[in-house]
């Protein structure tokens, strides 16, 4: 592939599910890559369980592809374009592929709820423009992210309220975990200004 010609740099979203990571990166007017697609598929041997032994445990980082996010994030910076699979979470497979293209913009933001996992290889490949975890009130969190599974089916209601109440009350160490791999917690106005503060640097780097 050709070069990209300013190469870009990337902002990691992260937060726990529900807290509003993809609303608010659209919101962002950037382009978006969504790091939620590199679930790996049910059936694959290496998928961690959870503890009763009740099936995958896809809160778990072991459920999700980092080497090819982090590829992809790595080819986006280059390049401008990587070829990034379409998951499914109703049936947890991909269903095919598909193309994206940030253009000349000189970043980008990737989202995702394992995206702080990759703070690291990012930041030694020289592409991190800054990480980010959205925190709020496990409460408000839960609800959101019920009403959002349900109106999506994404998985049977009695999973989705299992899950629901299992991650409200892990969401205070799900996000002192993600703030411990890198990411500065905040709310969704102090996120929004730091993401105007990159890319306003940014812009200014590539007029000079």
């Amino acid at each position: 592939m050709t070069p990209h010609l300013s190469p870009a740099r990337v902002i990691l979203l992260t937060g726990p599910s529900g807290s509003g990571k993809s609303s608010l990166a659209a919101r962002t007017g950037l382009p978006v890559l969504n790091l939620d697609d590199f679930y790996k598929e049910a059936g694959d041997p290496t998928l961690p369980l959870l503890a009763d032994g009740s099936g995958a445990d896809w809160d778990s980082p072991l459920s999700w592809d980092a080497r090819a996010a982090v590829a992809a994030v790595e080819e986006l910076c280059r390049t401008a374009r990587t070829t990034v699979p379409r998951y499914d979470i109703a049936s947890s497979s991909r269903v095919g592929e598909t193309t994206l293209d940030i253009g000349r913009t000189p970043l980008f933001i990737a989202e995702g709820i394992f995206a702080a996992d990759i703070i690291g290889p990012c930041r030694e490949s020289g592409v991190l423009a800054d990480a980010l975890c959205l925190r709020g009130r496990p409460a408000t969190t839960f609800r959101r992210r019920l009403a959002r599974d349900l109106r999506e089916a994404r998985k049977p209601v009695p999973y989705l309220l299992r899950r629901g109440l299992r991650l409200m009350r892990a969401e205070r160490g799900i996000v002192a975990r993600q703030t411990a791999l890198g990411a500065f917690a905040c709310g969704r106005d102090t996120a929004m200004g730091r993401i105007a503060a990159a890319a306003a640097g940014r812009r200014e780097s590539v007029r000079i």
